[in-house]
């Protein structure tokens, strides 16, 4: 997610407990393995770092990799433009390549995307009024083999319509999972919803709770991992990232990152135990900016906010699935 907008606000009255946790995330050991992507138009800088060892944030019971049950698709980032094109990341090698561009027969805009375990795309487009607002969302259902698209049932009601979204591991060991959404209300002086979960086979969405402590009623894009736990990226200032109780939409963990920019387009992922910020400024103070790729070590506490920069194209959307490894190769 996702480009700044203007939405219709519906308040949802949820209860929680109200919990404002600072402190650092948690790991232990882990490895992984992945491979690259296939072949397409490469967008890089060169070769990046391998990464720290394992260990870190987030971690299973033991090992790090994904279940043997995926596929290296679905061990791949994959992001989107705001121009519907689709794209594979490979964080390493710092190499996105170009997959094509999607094929959704609709005039509405992209605004999000989440990766389930068998490497679909699920991509929430918004149909904007530039004078009242968000009326309309929904999503659609993507190969990230060739971009092709088809629509689902899924409509988002009011509110809902332009979201945050995650694929979670419904808990370690498991291979079933669920997609998590942020409602993100309205940005001048509006409430975020908090926390939703999507039922994919009632394709219905049902609201979780409201975000908690000084995130209360902020705007979050998602990411989830394959050790079951779910993590927002807040664009407030300074920009926030932080653990999400799937059951109450509470933070339980939360890292303030100063050095990150406030974005007005904004993705979110989680691979090899480092987080992927992505940002771009708003094209009219900035007409030539696309979206740089910050990098959040939580094993050692670095922010990496040259990883990549001015990638050539600006990030609207981002996923990884649950498959993603969760620590770095060696």
């Amino acid at each position: 997610m996702r480009a700044a907008y203007f939405a219709s606000v519906f308040v949802v009255a949820l209860g929680c407990s109200a919990t404002n946790a600072t402190s650092t995330f948690g790991g232990g050991d882990g490895t992984a393995s992945t491979s690259g992507g296939a072949g397409g138009e490469l967008i890089g800088t060169g070769a990046g770092g391998a990464g720290g060892e394992g260990g870190g944030l987030p971690t299973g019971g033991g090992g790090g990799g994904p279940m043997k049950d995926c596929s290296v698709a679905a061990e791949l980032i994959y992001v989107l433009s705001d121009k519907n094109e689709l794209y594979s990341f490979a964080p390493l090698e710092k190499v996105f390549t170009k997959i094509g561009k999607l094929g959704c027969k609709t005039s509405m805009s992209p605004n999000s995307m989440a990766i389930d375990r068998n490497a679909t795309a699920w991509v929430n487009y918004v149909d904007n009024d530039p004078l009242n607002g968000d009326i309309g969302g929904t999503l659609f259902k993507v190969s990230t083999e060739d971009a092709s698209c088809e629509p689902s049932k899924i409509f988002l009601g009011p509110g809902w319509y332009r979201i945050g979204m995650g694929f979670s591991l419904d808990a370690v060991g498991l291979k079933t999972e669920s997609l998590f959404v942020a409602g993100t209300g309205d940005p001048i002086g509006g409430t975020s919803l908090g926390l939703g979960r999507i039922d994919m086979a009632a394709q219905s969405l049902t609201p979780v709770g409201p975000f908690t402590g000084d995130l209360a009623g902020k705007n979050a894009e998602l990411t989830g991992t394959g050790d079951a736990r779910l993590f927002g990226f807040f664009t407030t200032s300074p920009v926030n990232v932080s653990e999400i109780d799937k059951k109450s939409g509470a933070i339980t963990s939360q890292k303030d990152l100063p050095t990150v920019e406030v974005p007005t387009a904004w993705a979110f992922s989680f691979w090899g135990g480092d987080f992927y910020l992505y940002t771009a400024p708003d094209t009219l103070s900035n007409p030539g900016r696309t979206s740089n790729v910050t990098r959040y070590r939580p094993s050692d506490g670095s922010v990496d906010t040259a990883f990549m920069t001015n990638v050539g194209f600006r990030i609207v959307g981002a996923g990884v699935s649950t498959c993603a490894p969760l620590a770095p190769p060696k």
